[in-house]
């Protein structure tokens, strides 16, 4: 006899409910970017959370936990961004071992240019169907699962 507590049908209709809107919004945030700017949806929050850091610069191993990619996922989307001259690697002065990923001027200019484009996509998207009320809950319960899951909630969010 499994110990499994199954989900019931209202549970497992929220799931399959929450597992399309992931994957829809993903989906579409990317064909937005993808259309309008040649950054996938990946590139883009590389080069995000690199243009919040001090000297838009962090450790290869931050930014692929930051990011939630394993580190052979964000090796192969850093040497793409490589590529296209917006981010370049570098050696960490305090672990010769360790690398840092630096966002260059090219890709901050290209981030700018994107940024636009990308917020109004998220404003239509998940913002303007949902009340101030409702976008509130949704903070709320997205740090709820992140405490669960033992992360600490998103700071911008926590009164």
């Amino acid at each position: 006899m499994s110990d499994t507590r199954w989900l019931d049908a209202g549970e497992q209709n929220t799931w399959r409910a929450l597992v399309s809107v992931m994957g829809r919004l993903n989906e579409q945030l990317d064909r937005q970017l993808q259309r309008d700017t040649g950054i996938p949806l990946t590139y883009y929050e590389i080069l995000v959370r690199l243009s919040e850091t001090p000297g838009r610069e962090l450790r290869m191993s931050e930014l692929a936990e930051q990011s939630e990619y394993s580190r052979s996922r964000l090796s192969h989307a850093v040497s793409k961004l490589e590529k296209l001259g917006w981010v370049r690697r570098k050696s960490c002065p305090t672990d010769k071992r360790g690398q840092l990923a630096e966002l260059t001027d090219e890709g901050m200019a290209s981030l700018v240019a994107a940024a636009p484009g990308h917020v109004s996509e998220v404003r239509k998207l998940v913002f303007d169907p949902l009340s101030a009320r409702e976008v509130e809950q949704l903070g709320e319960i997205c740090d709820k699962l992140r405490v669960a899951w033992g992360d600490s909630p998103c700071p911008e969010t926590t009164p």
